[in-house]
């Protein structure tokens, strides 16, 4: 690998991603661990976790995200019913096959009851290893749901500690909060970048660079992607006639990569998403000097961060949200590719359509499971709505 004070290319540095990406037996996560004795790996299920916590108390920090459509499910499917969505399946699958011994604790954020039913499972599947659901506060108060929320986060600390050996101080929480602070500041660079010029940043190598940082250090995901942005402006592309596109319903059980490249092979220009929400989920930097439990606290109370996870104080929210983001994205329609029986995407989807075609703003929608291998109907179903984008706009 070539090291970070030298300029990597664009080409490099996607394939570095992609190698990540395609392994599912987590080499690089094991080669840290390999590089760090005595450090633990700690695993996180979509859609938000503190990393910040994990990283302060020693652990290195890891997205599971599932196997995609490269791993055959066997052994997962004896686990849960048909008609629940593909991850669970697919983690378990990962767990089963030993692709996932590496890891020493792992999170499940309060997604939906599937992801609570999956973390009772690694509790009883997994005794050894540091198990903990994360309840997100969910009430309209302000100073009551931050208060809960640290103590949520004191908690975390204590446990992820007793297995990692490292009980953080404040300089530690916040010299970890200073980190992810950089890396979410690279990231929204990275998408005000391709919202200003899709035809540089393709939607296939910002998705491979995301889910690259999240097996890796934040430090090495924070060079890598500084290079990659430095490479993209060493190497300007030309602009296609393509259609502005918003891609909703995609924050839990992510699309498979040739989903995300037939979109944009059809005609469409991803200019934005909520893939690998978590990554993005607090919009405003987090105080690194203080009291750092309640600084995260804080952040993650006052973050307008809109989500089918998060419970929404103003009713009509829902029904302006998608007009708010066309406008801020300058796009042209909007895509709902949601997973199929996701419920916290599918009882938003009405209302967010709903709002968005009062607004005159075109939508298309169709689901889809991680392991989806056919892509030639999203492909058609995409470029008739680039098209249709063109010829009509929003009539």
């Amino acid at each position: 690998m070539a090291k970070h004070d030298e300029l990597m290319t664009r080409t490099a540095i996607v394939d570095w991603a992609r190698d990540i990406f395609e392994d599912l037996d987590f080499t690089v996560v094991r080669q840290w661990l390999e590089d760090n004795p005595g450090r633990k790996a700690g695993g996180y299920l979509p859609v938000y976790a503190p990393r910040e916590v994990l990283h302060a108390t020693g652990f290195l920090p890891v997205g599971i995200h599932g196997g995609g459509d490269r791993i055959e499910i066997i052994r997962g499917d004896a686990f849960y019913q048909s008609y629940i969505c593909h991850l669970p399946r697919s983690v378990i699958e990962l767990a089963q096959s030993g692709r996932l011994d590496m890891l020493s604790a792992v999170l499940f954020p309060s997604t939906c009851d599937v992801i609570r039913n999956l973390s009772g499972m690694w509790k009883l599947l997994y005794p050894d290893t540091y198990v903990r659901y994360i309840d997100v506060p969910q009430v309209p108060d302000p100073g009551a749901s931050a208060e809960f929320w640290a103590g949520e986060l004191h908690h975390m600390i204590d446990g992820l500690a007793e297995v990692s050996g490292h009980r953080p101080t404040d300089v530690d929480l916040q010299r970890s909060i200073a980190v992810y602070n950089e890396a979410r500041a690279v990231i929204r660079e990275l998408y005000a970048l391709r919202r200003d010029r899709p035809w540089d940043v393709p939607t296939e190598e910002l998705y491979l660079l995301l889910r690259a940082g999240e097996s890796v250090a934040p430090e090495t995901f924070i060079a890598h992607a500084k290079q990659y942005i430095a490479a993209v402006a060493a190497d300007p592309k030309r602009p296609r006639d393509n259609s502005r596109v918003v891609v909703v319903g995609a924050f839990c059980e992510q699309p498979p990569l040739g989903l995300i490249k037939s979109i944009e092979r059809a005609g469409c220009y991803i200019v934005d998403d909520d893939f690998l929400l978590g990554n993005r989920f607090l919009t405003t930097t987090v105080r690194d000097d203080g009291e750092p439990v309640r600084a995260l606290a804080d952040a993650f109370i006052r973050n307008d961060m809109a989500s089918s996870v998060l419970y929404e104080i103003n009713p009509l929210g829902k029904r302006n949200l998608m007009k708010n983001r066309v406008a801020d994205a300058k796009a042209d329609g909007i895509i709902f590719a949601t997973p199929s029986f996701c419920d916290p995407a599918l009882l938003d989807q009405p209302m967010l359509r709903d709002g968005a075609e009062k607004a005159g703003i075109p939508c298309i929608a169709f689901k889809y499971a991680e392991n989806t291998g056919q892509f030639q109907q999203f492909r058609e179903q995409a470029g008739t709505f680039a098209d249709s984008i063109k010829l009509w706009g929003a009539a």
